[in-house]
């Protein structure tokens, strides 16, 4: 059951420890006065009808089978054809340095550093720099990057987001198919959730992936500190949510924290994790939607598409409009729970 949040408001200092990572942007979050330590967290469950459920304690979770283990399925971002490796294929924590794909079709060679392999198409550019989105380009700041499990995170208590380890709890009821396979953790920040998969021992292989190099330093630094972690089960890719290095249907799972609203464009990323995932292959994404009684403002569509324009990204996404895109991009079986702001949310891809 989940824990109590308080009819009462009590200031969170941004500095307290908490744990996890994901993300939202703060400037553009609608802030409630009150967040609640009292009150059960109440789960809403939506599949083909509305339906509210008390979450139970969850049973324990055997893994029975590696469904991606072992298999080499990262692929050049420019043609999506499959890397070969350059002397060892190691791809775990601190392994990379040196290490590097070439792509037998582009002729072109992807090189890895101490923290992460960098798959981005402007991959080895010495002069163009891509543009990104004013969001995008926030978390690459190295202040916001060490700032992110260190308060930043934190506040995302006051939109509803339950906390990182019941998040984590309840998530694994929606990839109870496809334990014991790989997952990639997008948009992977400093790497709260992909430790968490790590630790648990419920997937094969993790890879953290995310667009800032310094979210990706973070996350490294997070992991040499920790001790006895499954380095061997981790890699940390640079990569382009809308341009996946991965071979088609060749993954499992894909989690992405607090993120979608922080995408350029969401059906673009969703088409690409569609494309990634195996047939049975399971999305699970959290981010905070604004729907029900502010749906009825006059001309919030406006409003939210204005603030796309500037921002460049979609921070004002409803429930209906996150079903809907999924089911464009050939994913079904859209659930979700909520609390205020908070949904997460799960489809998987047909078999």
């Amino acid at each position: 059951m989940f824990t109590v949040l308080s009819t009462k408001f009590t200031p969170i200092s941004p500095w307290t420890q908490f744990s996890r990572n994901s993300r939202t942007c703060f400037c553009n979050s609608p802030l409630p006065t009150s967040i609640s330590s009292n009150r059960s967290f109440t789960a809403k469950i939506r599949a083909s009808s509305t339906a509210f459920v008390e979450p139970k304690p969850a049973n324990p979770i055997v893994v029975e089978k590696e469904l991606g283990a072992g298999n080499n399925n990262l692929a050049c971002p420019i043609c999506f054809d499959q890397l070969t490796w350059s002397g060892d294929s190691c791809q775990s924590i601190g392994s990379t340095a040196g290490s590097s794909l070439q792509c037998n079709t582009c002729k072109k060679t992807y090189s890895g550093n101490e923290t992460h392999i960098d798959l981005t198409a402007a991959s080895g550019s010495k002069q163009y720099g891509q543009y990104v989105s004013p969001v995008t380009e926030l978390f690459r700041l190295p202040l916001i990057s060490f700032l992110y499990e260190r308060g930043w995170r934190q506040n995302f208590l006051w939109l509803g987001f339950p906390g990182p380890e019941k998040e984590f709890e309840m998530m694994k009821d929606y990839l109870k198919p496809v334990l014991g396979g790989n997952i990639i953790d997008a948009s992977c920040g400093s790497g709260l959730f992909s430790r968490l998969f790590a630790k648990s021992g419920l997937f094969s292989h993790v890879v953290a992936l995310d667009y800032s190099e310094n979210m990706l330093q973070q996350c490294y630094e997070f992991i040499e500190k920790e001790e006895n972690f499954p380095k061997e089960k981790v890699t940390l890719i640079r990569a382009d949510i809308s341009r996946l290095p991965f071979v088609s249907s060749s993954i499992d799972a894909v989690h992405a924290g607090a993120a979608i609203h922080c995408w350029p464009s969401p059906s673009t990323a969703v088409a690409e994790i569609s494309r990634v995932l195996r047939p049975g292959g399971v999305l699970v994404a959290t981010t905070y939607i604004l729907d029900g009684p502010y749906a009825f403002f006059p001309h919030l569509r406006i409003f939210r598409e204005n603030m796309a324009v500037i921002s460049g990204n979609h921070n004002f996404l409803s429930e209906h409009e996150l079903e809907e895109i999924c089911r464009t991009c050939g994913l079904v079986d859209f659930t979700c729970s909520r609390n205020r702001r908070f949904v997460m949310f799960t489809v998987r891809k047909p078999n």
